[in-house]
């Protein structure tokens, strides 16, 4: 385990956003409570399958200032490393300079398109500095020449300087490295840099929801992984509901390939229901994938994995008539919110409230609809239908490195002990680096409130009355 954690800046906006955060997510449960009917909704997270990992924290860093118009202040610049679910070791550095690190927070990978490099045109430029640097690149020597670099690289000057130049690119940062031979590698990097395309995702499924009538083989889902091969996981109940996991040809997989399609074969005498497969592999992550938290730790991409557990889920409705929903999401950074996709394999409409506008999915038809967020908004949306269907979809819409909320002070999570710059000592017990901070009291207080208060949720209802349940 590491014991200690970055020293990245963080402006007092940081608080800010939290507490906007925080109030919004307060409105939006206190809506969910009452909006949900009877049923439970089944919670869902925007993940997109691949790898989820816990974060340990620094492991091989140096030292770095930025150049604010507030003062310079020093950070810690380096790598990081996580743990995967499953087995597996990755190693990652930071594209949020401004956003801290939360102890322990869970990551999952991520398109580039839900974050902040989603809307980035230098987004390639960051994957080939990572291609091309510590610790893909691990002889030092050579690269020590390739830069210009007299008296040789430390592992402490190579991640240091590969940050360095990393921050330069996606955050627009002024930074610079404290050690001169880290600042001689950051600039190598940072002007010889060229555009490389966002990596392959290591698992995902195609579309992760699907629906249809029971006697039918619902689907396909696609495979996509760099996995050589998948193993499948039926439904939890399949030996009672008789729910199957088969090829086109109706027969069974356990198995499957990059670009297979799996279907799920449902019997014809089945109760309207749903089912959930579970795909999961062993692979290499691509290096330059990214990976978010809903905990608002701070963004990463990756610069090496090892041989790790990888996992995508998928899921199936269906009923006999009727609206026949398949719902998905992901956050959309380049238009600022999350996007719905509803499919509607049914024999009727499905019309839906998507914060005050009305939404119909005709029969055997899918669109997609964008609920604009503001950034660092908490949402929390559920979604009914008929024969008591129920979907949540939770999380925070971080898509901006920096926010526009004010506020100018600058400070500073110690790594691992007091820094000193400009004469300021910073103490290292600050308690952003878990989530907390100063203004934790009047955030709580005025999340309490809201809840109390109720208001203005953002609540997505079906419009076509659902069945009564008891």
């Amino acid at each position: 385990m590491f014991a200690s954690f970055s020293a990245f800046a963080v402006r007092r906006r940081g608080a800010v956003r939290l507490a906007a955060a925080t109030m919004v997510s307060g409105l939006v449960a206190a809506g969910v409570l009452t909006g949900a009917g009877a049923a439970a909704a089944e919670e869902t997270t925007q993940s997109q399958g691949g790898a989820t990992a816990t974060i340990g924290g620094l492991k091989t860093y140096g030292a770095a200032v930025i150049h604010e118009d507030t003062g310079d202040q020093q950070i810690s610049a380096g790598l990081f490393e996580m743990s995967v679910d499953g087995g597996g070791m990755l190693q990652t550095y930071c594209v949020d300079i401004h956003n801290p690190t939360q102890r322990d927070a869970k990551y999952h990978e991520t398109a580039w398109s839900g974050t902040s490099l989603g809307a980035n045109k230098d987004a390639g430029k960051i994957r080939w500095i990572l291609q091309n640097s510590y610790p893909q690149v691990n002889d030092l020597a050579a690269l020590a020449a390739k830069a210009g670099v007299k008296g040789g690289l430390t592992e402490q000057d190579a991640a240091a300087g590969t940050q360095v130049a990393i921050w330069r690119y996606s955050d627009g940062a002024d930074v610079d490295a404290v050690d001169p031979q880290a600042e001689k590698l950051a600039d190598y990097l940072h002007k010889s840099a060229v555009g490389v395309a966002e990596p392959q995702a290591s698992l995902t499924l195609d579309p992760p929801a699907v629906s249809g009538h029971p006697g039918e083989l619902l689907g396909p889902v696609t495979v996509h992984t760099n996995a050589a091969g998948v193993t499948l996981t039926p439904p939890a109940d399949a030996a009672t509901s008789g729910v199957r996991i088969v090829g086109k040809d109706g027969k069974p997989l356990v198995s499957a390939a990059d670009g297979s399609q799996v279907f799920f074969d449902v019997p014809e005498k089945a109760a309207p229901g749903s089912a959930e497969l579970t795909v999961q592999a062993s692979t290499t992550v691509a290096v330059g994938r990214a990976f978010t938290s809903e905990s608002r730790s701070q963004t990463q991409i990756l610069a090496g994995s090892s041989e790790s557990t990888v996992s995508a889920t998928a899921g199936a409705t269906w009923a006999k008539k009727g609206a026949i929903p398949a719902l998905s999401a992901a956050r959309n950074c380049t238009k600022g919110g999350v996007d719905i996709t509803a499919a509607n394999q049914g024999d009727e409409a499905f019309t839906f409230e998507l914060m005050g506008a009305e939404h119909s999915i005709p029969a055997g038809e899918s669109r997609t609809v964008t609920i604009p967020l503001q950034e660092d908004q908490a949402y929390d949306f559920t979604i009914t239908g008929p024969g008591g269907f129920v979907k949540r979809f939770t999380g925070v819409l971080d898509c901006k490195t920096q926010s526009e909320a004010g506020g100018e002070t600058t400070q500073t999570l110690s790594e691992p002990s007091p820094a000193t710059v400009g004469g300021g000592t910073y103490d290292d017990t600050n308690l952003a680096a878990t989530g907390g901070s100063s203004a934790t009291p009047l955030i709580a207080g005025v999340a309490i409130a809201l809840v109390v208060i109720g208001g203005a949720a953002l609540v997505v209802v079906q419009k076509k009355k659902a069945p009564t349940q008891d």
